[in-house]
């Protein structure tokens, strides 16, 4: 029987992560949230206010062999902080760092953070997926605290002898997904006709259940020690296909116009919408093939599977 810490338990990782392991009999969840709530798949559930330094773990962690670390100050659409990155930093950065140093004092013998892509940057050169061991190339203040938090956990990891485990999911989707997926369900159950017929790139994505095989694979391989995976579904798509095939299972025909990328790039720019228009039109790729390799992991779920279950639960709650 393995006891797992789960940090952001309510969050949309979190609730996959347990919905997903439903019915394994060897796990025991703890689950770590901000305000109480009840977690019917969790043996205890403890309320830690503030992740940040003065955070104290040490009742959640009394008997836990592994965390699973998905809580973080993730992307503000309106930020309001004077200094973002300090911010970013005060919870991903100095609250994870409490949170391992308590574990490693605990006796955890494993340590799986959550981390991003984002940690990589924000695209791919035409051809090249990046590689869970490319050099860190962070753009934003998002990306730099976790990168900053990787590098911390590792020192750590040296300084006490507890396994860390970093997993950088792309766009994770799937029942419940907000933001930008869920606005280009939106879209297609409108008819709306969409300005991208014309782009070819290519992006990796995540479905919800592929990232939470391989999270549980990470927190039981022996392989997984004090290494670094990137999660996605192992296939590419561009803009113009996920809409297509995103439509298909809405059962929503995509109505895709074929206006050149340099146009939308710039009338997003004038609009101020550039960081939109990066993602929509420009390639973020990603190479599993170390999952394989030292996991034996491959994607549980296509990504039409995952289209169809996450299309279904949109159209259920609309």
């Amino acid at each position: 029987m393995t006891r797992l810490l789960l940090t952001g338990a309510s969050g949309f990782v979190g609730t996959g992560l347990l919905r997903y392991a439903h019915g394994r009999d060897d796990l025991q969840w703890v689950a770590a949230v901000r305000r109480p709530m009840p977690l019917a798949q969790c043996e205890r559930v403890h309320v830690v206010p503030a992740l940040d330094a003065t955070a104290d773990w040490r009742e959640a962690l009394a008997g836990v062999d592994v965390v699973v670390h998905a809580a973080a100050r993730v992307h503000v659409m309106h930020e309001t902080a004077g200094d973002p990155l300090a911010e970013f930093r005060k919870a991903n950065v100095d609250g994870t760092l409490a949170l391992a140093r308590q574990a490693a004092e605990a006796g955890v013998r494993r340590f799986v953070f959550i981390s991003s892509i984002k940690v990589n940057g924000e695209a791919s050169a035409p051809g090249q997926p990046i590689t869970a061991d490319d050099p860190a190339c962070p753009v934003d203040p998002y990306g730099v605290s976790k990168q900053e938090a990787e590098q911390a956990l590792r020192e750590l990891a040296q300084a006490t002898g507890m396994e860390v485990v970093v997993v950088r999911p792309v766009l994770v989707y799937g029942p419940g997904v907000k933001a930008n997926f869920q606005r280009m369900m939106r879209w297609l159950c409108a008819g709306v006709p969409l300005p991208f017929g014309a782009i070819d790139n290519r992006r990796s994505l995540v479905a919800l259940d592929n990232l939470a095989d391989l999270i549980l694979t990470c927190v039981e391989h022996p392989g997984a020690a004090n290494q670094t995976f990137l999660a996605s579904d192992g296939e590419d798509l561009s803009t113009a296909q996920l809409l297509r095939r995103l439509g298909a299972a809405l059962g929503r025909p995509a109505r895709l116009l074929p206006v050149p990328s340099a146009c939308l790039q710039l009338v997003a720019s004038c609009l101020g919408r550039r960081a939109m228009a990066q993602r929509l039109c420009g390639s973020l790729q990603v190479d599993i093939a170390k999952n394989h390799r030292l996991l034996n992991w491959t994607p549980v779920v296509s990504v039409d599977q995952a289209f169809h279950h996450t299309a279904r639960h949109y159209l259920d709650e609309r």
